[in-house]
């Protein structure tokens, strides 16, 4: 049997330390084979002697004679004394002496000796060993090959909230939850067969007495082995990182934040992101409410009070819709809830526990009943402020997570709610200068198509989506004389208020221009120059934002007339259009594509195509078949298989390619008219050609009573008779050649005389001594609207009347 415990690295083992035996006077009564290795003496020069003469220099005895008085006080003693060598030099040699008491006999001393380098390493390393066992931070837990426990350390005990001899001969799934448990073994079944040691890997902790605790450690483990290789088993060690694993948690969601909130310029999308962001990550159910007139996107008071919509609600939680006020909905919050005094007073509300049922009635109002149910047991409330104003408040609530919330929960959500409050601004700022824009454009759009003999006509008008802003595309259905109509669609290049407002002046202008009844080139040609004019005044006047100006335009532009069944077009860098016979043949007229609008002095070439009765005919934007997903044939190929389906009305046909070509936002902005032609039939139609002298006027009024009479209406005749009397009469007088009388009865009667002269008419107010000057007052004054329009070879004067 062995005094003390044995290492291979003892220095006082069998094997490694000298042993010497001193009777009770000090002499030398023993010698061993290490004593002699060490000291140099052979026992013969040693035993009998004195062990102070023998062994201690003169001037070391007095240490070594107190080092004895120590040891016959205590009955042992441990320590270093100086040692004289056979040759003469002194050595360090550590010691351990115990006394030795045998029956009849006085006591002896029994000595183990090593060198004194030996004895102070192995001291130190007994000593660190002893450390991590009693008082190292780091836990230690020491299996053996079945992985049952041998020994754990202190730390380990605390984090288990067990005792080191609680844990020896137990298994780890005696403490752990079967999950963890299963983690821990399978890696440390991995090291004792591969021999490969682990190193840092984290993995939760969850302890069988307190499952809802999660807990996150570091664990290294390497495989233990004797000096034969055998396997003696495997040591674990473990430190709690989990406020280390907290932080690293936060600062991922910061910057899975940064990353989610703000993608668009959307108010309620943003709070959608914030919401989404912190469940479940931070809480099981969360709510933003915004003031009411931020989710308008108009300026909130100042002073944070007010009515709030709920804007955002996110929850895992089954049930919580019932606890939670609903999405949408308007919501007053008293001055002395948690809510109101998180908006008037821009600070947060953090109440870790609900403690008592009046605790869950001041932070759940009327919904206490449905969140007790629900078991809501923690909430905090964060104001979502920005440039010195309050835009709303986020809730947090925590129900199904055993934990309340801290302050460290209440800083990270602050750094969320502040980044949301931005976006939600910046959101709300555009969303006012959207709409503003969106307004302005709506405004300027035709509100109303008018009802026409020439043609069925249907529109969809699509804005961009918000993050393009709204753009300049427009059209327009203008009614002309001789019951004939335009059709425009142009496009202004660019978004914003500034496409806005030239798409209206646009408008205005092709309004001006069709009352003039030019030409469709002609009407480009005029558009020119005004768009040329109009990006000059821009360029001099916004030099600080040429982004914004108006660079160009393009246009569209047909008449139809439903007497003769032609069509002229002429377009100015703009898709042209897709026509539709009757029978659903589709085609695309071969129109010159002329140059866009604003480049200034570049011919425009007309195109005038013979249209059958019930023709379809579509003009639109680029913005409906230009698409990121198909190519411009595949969108005019889908396209036109929405166009050919005659049993559809214009209307349904307008709506179905709209939803068959476009995505839900746009990126562009897309007008589309479709207008569907009709004839007017002869018998709505009377020509009459009249000789030039002076017969023509009364030949004219007899012929037009004739036909009002077959038209049954009598009741025009003699303000009709009055009105062609004077036009016929000024063609004659003035123009020479033949003249044209054309009546065509329609929604109104349309009287048109024709010559060969390009010499206008005016109006003037005569004086009560001219004898003449009084004939084209009198037509306005007969006449609903009356107007003059010019061709190749001549002008037609026109006038409209209410039918009875």
């Amino acid at each position: 049997m062995t005094l003390f415990h044995e290492s291979p690295e003892d220095p006082f083992s069998v094997g490694n330390s000298a042993s010497v035996v001193l009777d009770h006077r000090g002499t030398v009564v023993g010698w061993g084979d290490r004593a002699e290795v060490l000291l140099g003496h052979p026992a013969g020069d040693v035993i009998g002697r004195p062990g102070l003469e023998a062994l201690v220099d003169p001037g070391d005895r007095d240490a070594v004679v107190a080092a004895a008085a120590a040891c016959r006080q205590d009955s042992g003693w441990f320590g270093i004394v100086p040692v004289l060598h056979r040759d003469g030099h002194r050595i360090l040699v550590g010691v351990r002496a115990r006394c030795i008491v045998r029956e009849g006999a006085a006591p002896e001393w029994f000595l183990v000796g090593a060198p004194a380098g030996d004895v102070i390493q192995w001291e130190t390393d007994r000593s660190v060993l002893d450390g991590l066992f009693r008082t190292a931070p780091v836990g230690l837990a020491v299996h053996a090959p079945d992985l049952s426990i041998l020994r754990i350390n202190r730390a380990v005990a605390r984090i288990g909230g067990i005792t080191a001899e609680q844990a020896r001969g137990h298994r780890t799934g005696d403490f752990l939850v079967a999950a963890d448990t299963e983690t821990v073994e399978r890696r440390l079944n991995e090291v004792l067969e591969t021999g490969r040691p682990m190193i840092f890997t984290e993995q939760p902790c969850r302890l069988l007495a307190d499952p809802s605790q999660v807990r996150y450690v570091s664990v290294s483990a390497f495989r233990m082995e004797d000096s034969a290789g055998a396997i003696l088993g495997v040591t674990q060690l473990v430190e709690d990182v989990t406020e280390r694993h907290r932080a690293r948690l936060r600062l991922a969601l910061l910057n899975d934040a940064g990353a989610r909130i703000g993608t668009t310029l959307d108010v309620a999308a943003t709070a959608r992101e914030l919401a989404d962001v912190l469940v479940p990550e931070l809480a099981d159910a969360v709510t933003v409410d915004l003031l009411e007139p931020v989710s308008r996107g108009e300026e909130p008071s100042q002073d944070g009070f007010g009515p709030v919509r709920r804007t955002a609600v996110r929850s895992d939680t089954p049930g919580a819709e019932e606890a939670l006020n609903p999405l949408g909905g308007l919501i007053r919050f008293a001055p002395e809830t948690p809510q109101g005094r998180c908006l008037a007073e821009k600070s947060p509300i953090l109440v870790p526990e609900l403690r008592t049922p009046e605790d869950l009635a001041l932070v759940a109002q009327e919904r206490a009943p449905h969140a007790r149910a629900l078991g809501a047991h923690s909430v905090m409330m964060l104001p979502l402020a920005a440039r010195g104003l309050v835009l709303g408040l986020v809730s947090l609530w925590r129900s199904r997570r055993p934990d309340p919330f801290e302050e460290d929960d209440l800083t990270l959500v602050g750094e969320f709610a502040a980044r949301a409050a931005v976006c939600i601004d910046n959101a709300r700022r555009y969303t006012r200068q959207h709409q503003a824009a969106l307004a302005l454009q709506r405004r300027l759009l035709p509100a109303d198509l008018p009802e026409l003999p020439a043609a069925e006509v249907a529109h969809q008008y699509i804005p961009a989506g918000a993050v393009e802003g709204v753009g300049g595309d427009w059209f327009d259905v203008i009614p002309l004389s001789g019951a004939r109509v335009a059709l425009v669609v142009g496009d202004v290049i660019g978004h914003g208020i500034d496409a806005a407002a030239t798409m209206g002046r646009l408008r205005t202008a092709v309004h001006t221009l069709a009352e003039l009844d030019l030409d469709p080139d002609e009407v480009l040609s005029h558009l020119d120059d005004l768009v040329y004019r109009l990006a000059a005044e821009q360029e001099s006047n916004s030099r600080d934002s040429p982004l914004d100006q108006v660079t160009g335009a393009s246009c569209l532009y047909a008449v139809y007339d439903p007497v003769s069944r032609v069509c002229s077009l002429a377009r100015a860098g703009h898709p042209p259009p897709v026509l539709v016979t009757p029978g659903g043949q589709v085609s695309i007229p071969d129109l010159p594509g002329g140059p866009p609008l604003g480049l200034g002095g570049l011919p425009f070439e007309a195109t005038e195509i013979e249209l059958p009765a019930g023709s379809l005919l579509a003009l639109f934007t680029n913005g409906l078949i230009h698409s990121h997903d198909l190519d411009i044939d595949a969108s005019l190929d889908r396209l036109s298989q929405e166009l050919a389906r005659p049993e559809r009305s214009v209307e349904e046909t307008a709506k179905a390619v709209v939803d068959a070509l476009l995505p839900a936002e746009p990126v562009d902005d897309v007008a589309l008219l479709l207008a569907r032609t009709r004839v007017l039939p002869e018998h709505c139609v009377a020509t009459w050609t009249l000789p030039s002298d002076a017969r023509a006027a009364g030949q004219a009024r007899t012929l037009m009573a004739e036909q009002l009479s077959a038209w049954e209406l009598d009741e025009l005749a003699f303000a009709t008779e009055l009105i062609v009397s004077e036009l016929v009469t000024n063609a004659y007088r003035y123009a020479g050649g033949p003249v044209t009388l054309r009546l065509i009865r329609g929604p109104r009667l349309i009287c048109e005389v024709s010559d060969t002269s390009n010499t206008a008419p005016h109006m003037r107010r005569a004086r009560t001594t001219d004898e003449g000057g009084r004939g084209l007052f009198l037509v306005a004054q007969l006449s609903e609207r009356w107007g003059t329009r010019y061709g190749r070879e001549g002008k037609t004067v026109w006038t409209e009347q209410l039918l009875p």
